[in-house]
């Protein structure tokens, strides 16, 4: 594939439960969706940046501000249901989806995760993992990954995963998942239509679905975390880390 064509999608749900109005929370004076946005539109990769949205004003702001976005179905279950919907319209050979509340994704470890992913040509899906202490590990909001020795996911789990049978074990010890998927179209397209998996439901982590039909997923690793914002304290924690990088 000479010159792979790669659209970045970035779900955008106003009606968050923990933090209503998500993607027009401001950071440092900015909604955090442009903040998103402007992260992926730094992508080397990246040929097309979309918002895929199921509110008015969530469209509004990205277009106040000079970006692309559409509505999509209010009745999806997930973020990658919506970035599914906007890649059927698009031509494209890669979809990134990159998680709307993520304001500070590194846009080179995000084209990291897709040039991996070019070079695998048998592997339909990427994503990213970064090395976090046991401590980290235990924090129940955390998504752990552990992979195998070609670097194929093995399971995600909010468990810390592995156990280490010794006791506590030392330094960055386990692997942070980060919520970024990166996916060859045609499989995005046939995993939108899968029905949810067992492990899946049990431990409300998606990604099990490819894993449970017998797909790989291929999890780069990165030095750079990215934090989520889910809550008022996400919120004020990251304007702190904005105001700090000003």
């Amino acid at each position: 594939m000479s010159n792979p064509s790669v659209l970045v999608v970035i779900p955008s749900r106003y009606g968050s439960v923990r933090l209503r109005g998500k993607p027009l929370k401001l950071i440092c004076g900015k909604p955090m969706i442009e903040l998103v946005y402007r992260q992926a539109m730094k992508m080397e990769t990246a040929t097309e940046v979309v918002v895929a949205t199921d509110d008015e004003k969530v469209m509004e702001a990205v277009r106040a501000f000079g970006g692309q976005a559409e509505m999509t179905s209010p009745d999806h279950q997930s973020g990658t249901d919506r970035v599914a919907e906007v890649a059927r319209r698009r031509q494209a050979d890669v979809v990134v989806n990159m998680q709307g509340d993520e304001p500070f994704i590194d846009p080179g470890t995000v084209d990291l995760a897709v040039r991996r992913l070019l070079e695998h040509g048998t592997v339909k899906m990427s994503t990213l993992c970064v090395p976090v202490t046991y401590e980290d590990a235990c924090d129940p909001n955390v998504t752990l990954v552990v992979r195998d020795l070609d670097e194929m996911a093995l399971y995600f789990s909010k468990a810390p995963i592995p156990n280490d049978r010794d006791g506590s074990p030392g330094g960055k010890s386990h692997l942070k998942h980060l919520g970024l998927y990166v996916f060859r179209k045609e499989f995005l397209l046939e995993y939108a239509t899968m029905a949810p998996t067992p492990l899946e439901k049990r431990e409300k982590l998606e990604q099990l679905r490819v894993l449970e039909t017998g797909e790989k997923i291929l999890v780069v690793m990165t030095d750079k975390d990215s934090i989520g914002v889910d809550s008022p304290a996400d919120l004020e924690r990251a304007n702190l880390i904005a105001k700090e990088d000003h």
